[in-house]
């Protein structure tokens, strides 16, 4: 009896001590795991601090000067849209394909980890999954889809920290702007457009549901990769409303039936892309490509989309005619106007002719603002994504005689200036004589400054050059905007220098500017995703280069040009605002340019070759640059006023004989009337055609008209 007693106190013993045991044992187990999630929690996991700072990765957009979208740059494409403006059923859509219960739980929903968990057990496989919707928005911020226990603990864990730290609405607004749709689309905007060409708030039941059923599976059931598996997808969100007790059976089966639907937009390279393009090195220069492509920036630019358009008009016009014509005119057999390219189509490789194309180019610029209202880079950007308006450097011809011109008059020159347009020999050392031509091969003997100008006698401006030496030259050009290498040589006066046209188009802008030279501007200003100006350049920045007495009687020299000089071609074409400008054509008829102004817009094109090919001879810059830029300025004038350029003080007016550059007399016939500044006009009345009554012995130094010998200069 005793013995029994004994016995059943010692298992007794034995059980207590074994439970003792066993309590000891989950109370270690339990601080090991209750440290390890502590750990977890305090170094693991992202801190409040990183929580109430989430900054998703944003597109910048690119507007134009009255906030027209231009373009886009993202590596994730969203756009922030705030729950209000989300459709309902999309967010009931959500919640009845992921998360029944969103409302009623802290972040994790116990009473589904339990149920899935035994489910599981009883299956012996991941049959189901338990995260909730905060849950999953943890997992994309934060973590990755590697499914680990340990993943899985960090996932509850930050779900627990961001509902601590959002509001319900909070989570679903994220979740909906952060979640990847597939193709780059991050977001439900992104995704409605991508998918329906839709804003969010246009899309209706069937596209909400789509979009719900490619979460789980982004790349798999995007209906651009399987269709069919987009379908099932959609329907198993529709079946979960319809289970969930949201929708009646008959909606359901309608719903069900209609086929998938949709409607992603075209391929769009965005507009002014050459434009765009300059904006976004600008931004990566400036800002780093981070804040570029996710920065959310909006970037308020200079551009005219309206303006934009009827330059690349302008250009894709004139430059497909001359396309036209070099394939009409040569075989495909032509070596200068053919080369090799690759064969995409031959599964060889082999190479095939193609032609070369003609390219063109136009910057257009506020005189007022120094705003580029327009660019065009090239023909095409897709085919070329050469930018030859801002980026490439080309010889501007006769287009760089007014920097001659400038020179002159800034100096004492006048206007009436006799120069003789006749053959000079230059004996330049250490290389050949250089004979110098004009381009129709001919010499007017002695000619006006304003005339050599008017009609681009090449023999005039180098004659010119060398009065005042090329570096004077140099310098008007530097301080009026160009910045490329000029070398110091006496066919500057032509344009064998290189300049790129935008400098040459800002240059030109001092004319009617009075000689005050604003830089060009192609961004206003930049606001990043805060709403904060971080750039802006509104105020305008302003020298004075030359003096408005210059300035006004180059304006003055260069409407000869357009009037009844090489740039006539205007006038007969319409444009009968008042307006300067100047032609260029490189030797050979390589590159065609003008540039030229109103006393609001100055605007330049070039038409050429990449290399150095003629366009055929003929083809110069009156012919294929005048057409484009009058093209181009008839519609950027179309709601201008007219305006005229300013005369400034200082200025007189006389009547002159055009053929001494004298005051003109009653016998002078040849006569115009010119200006002059108040300190620097001619005296003396003319010596070739003296008042009735005064001697007419004619003075040993007395021009003679038509003189075409040959002169001899050293340089």
């Amino acid at each position: 009896m005793v013995t029994t007693v004994n016995q059943r106190r010692f298992q007794s013993h034995r059980l207590r001590n074994s439970i003792l045991v066993l309590l000891l044992l989950c109370i270690v187990f339990a601080s090991i795991v209750g440290y390890r999630t502590y750990r977890v929690y305090q170094s693991e996991l992202p801190s409040f601090e990183q929580l109430h700072n989430i900054e998703p990765s944003l597109k910048t957009k690119i507007y134009d000067r009255n906030g027209i979208l231009l373009k886009e740059f993202y590596t994730e494409n969203r756009v922030l849209t705030p729950l209000a403006e989300l459709p309902p059923h999309l967010i009931d859509l959500l919640m009845a394909s992921e998360d029944h219960e969103f409302y009623d739980h802290w972040g994790i929903n116990v009473r589904r980890v339990a149920m899935v968990a035994a489910t599981n057990l009883l299956k012996r496989r991941l049959a189901a999954g338990a995260s909730t919707i905060t849950q999953q928005l943890a997992r994309m911020l934060f973590l990755t889809r590697k499914k680990t226990f340990e993943r899985k603990i960090k996932e509850a864990l930050t779900a627990v920290k961001l509902e601590r730290t959002y509001s319900k609405e909070e989570i679903l607004e994220m979740y909906l702007n952060q979640y990847y749709f597939s193709r780059g689309a991050y977001g439900v905007a992104a995704a409605a457009h991508l998918f329906f060409s839709k804003e969010p708030s246009e899309l209706n039941f069937n596209d909400c549901a789509i979009l719900i059923g490619t979460l789980k599976a982004p790349n798999i059931n995007s209906p651009f990769n399987n269709p069919d598996k987009a379908l099932k997808a959609r329907n198993r969100v529709l079946y979960s409303y319809y289970s969930w007790g949201r929708m009646s059976r008959e909606m359901y089966d309608s719903l069900k039936a209609e086929p998938l639907e949709i409607n992603p937009p075209k391929e769009d390279i965005g507009a002014a892309p050459y434009f765009t393009e300059t904006v976004r090195q600008y931004l990566r220069d400036n800002f780093g490509e981070d804040v570029l492509y996710a920065g959310g920036l909006k970037v308020f630019t200079s551009l005219d989309a309206g303006l934009q358009k009827a330059a690349e008009a302008a250009v894709a016009r004139k430059v497909d005619s001359l396309r036209a014509r070099i394939e009409r005119r040569y075989d495909l057999d032509n070596p200068t106007y053919t080369m090799f390219m690759p064969d995409t189509v031959d599964e060889n490789g082999d190479s095939i002719r193609v032609y070369r194309k003609v390219q063109g180019a136009l910057v257009a610029i506020d005189n007022a603002t120094g705003d580029v209202i327009a660019m065009v880079g090239g023909r095409n950007f897709e085919e070329s994504e050469w930018n030859r308006a801002w980026q490439a450097t080309l010889q501007p011809g006769s287009a760089f005689k007014p920097f001659v011109y400038t020179a002159c008059i800034d100096n004492g020159f006048r206007t009436t200036e006799i120069i003789d347009d006749n053959p000079i020999v230059l004996e330049i050392p250490g290389t050949k004589d250089w004979r110098p031509h004009n381009f129709d091969n001919k010499f007017k003997g002695p000619i006006t400054l304003r005339t050599g100008l008017r009609l681009s006698r090449n023999l005039v401006a180098i004659k010119l050059l060398l009065k005042i030496h090329p570096e004077q030259a140099i310098f008007y050009a530097r301080r009026m905007g160009i910045t490329t290498d000029l070398a110091p040589v006496p066919s500057l006066a032509i344009g064998v220098g290189e300049v790129k046209l935008v400098e040459l188009v800002s240059a030109f802008s001092v004319f009617p500017n009075r000689g005050i030279h604003i830089p060009p501007r192609l961004v206003h200003k930049i606001i990043d995703r805060y709403g904060r100006v971080i750039e802006d350049n509104s105020a305008v920045q302003k020298e004075e280069v030359l003096s408005a007495q210059t300035a006004y009687i180059m304006v003055d020299l260069m409407r000869s040009v357009v009037d009844a000089g090489t740039g006539r071609r205007a006038r007969w074409m319409g444009f009968s605002r008042p307006a300067g400008g100047k032609t260029g054509t490189t030797d050979n008829f390589c590159d065609n340019w003008f540039v030229g102004y109103t006393p609001q817009i100055t605007a330049g094109c070039w038409v050429g070759f990449d290399k150095k090919i003629s366009l055929g001879r003929g083809q110069d810059g009156a012919k294929n640059g005048v057409p484009i830029w009058t093209e181009f300025m008839i519609a950027a004038h179309d709601s201008l006023p007219v305006e005229t350029f300013e005369e400034p003080d200082g200025i007189v007016h006389y009547e002159i004989c055009l053929e001494s550059g004298d005051l003109a007399t009653d016998r002078c016939i040849n006569v115009r009337n010119e200006i002059f500044t108040e300190d620097n006009y001619p005296t003396s009345e003319c010596r070739l055609h003296p008042s009735r009554g005064t001697d007419i012995s004619p003075s040993s130094d007395d021009p003679m008209p038509e003189d075409t010998s040959t002169e001899r200069t050293h340089f």
